[in-house]
């Protein structure tokens, strides 16, 4: 996500009174697949040379931190699944994503910005039976995800919710 996109996140969460969370991926990139086959030296510590007498590599199966193509194998697992939930991909920036959808009545908004291994997720209502419950409930159980609370830092600036959203 591109950082304008994530100010502008945050200031439609102040200005629409949602809340906005972060989520953090647990090893995002292993969590992606490689559409080819990688290989390596051997770590340190590892036989070089095989009995045969050829030099030995190792073959990655997963993509680690590093790699040129990490933070695309990662995106490429990650977009299809909230896809999949029914969130719409914004045309602007491919890493914000955006649903509304009515629930008892009332109008729910739910907007998720990708930022490298982070889930910034802005909601308008929580709570049983809510969009943003049942995305959170399909989340942690599709991947490994911590919580890492209400967003109180963002690219070196301090939010503070106040309780009241920014008017004109």
């Amino acid at each position: 996500m591109r950082p304008t996109s994530l100010r502008a996140l945050a200031a439609i969460a102040s200005a629409a009174d949602m809340r906005m969370r972060r989520w953090d991926f647990v090893a995002a990139y292993l969590q992606g697949d490689l559409e080819q086959n990688v290989y390596c030296h051997a770590p340190p510590g590892y036989a070089t040379i095989g009995a045969d007498g050829r030099s030995r590599v190792c073959r990655v199966e997963k993509p680690v931190y590093g790699m040129a193509q990490a933070g695309r194998r990662w995106q490429r697992s990650l977009f299809p699944w909230l896809l999949d939930f029914g969130v719409t991909q914004c045309g602007s920036d491919p890493c914000v994503f955006t649903m509304t959808k009515t629930v008892d009545g009332t109008q729910q908004r739910l907007t998720l910005g990708c930022y490298v291994d982070d889930l910034f997720t802005l909601y308008s209502h929580d709570g049983k039976g809510s969009l943003y419950n049942d995305f959170v409930d399909a989340l942690t159980h599709h991947w490994n995800v911590e919580d890492e609370g209400p967003v109180s830092d963002l690219l070196n600036v301090d939010i503070v919710k106040t309780g009241a959203p920014v008017r004109r």
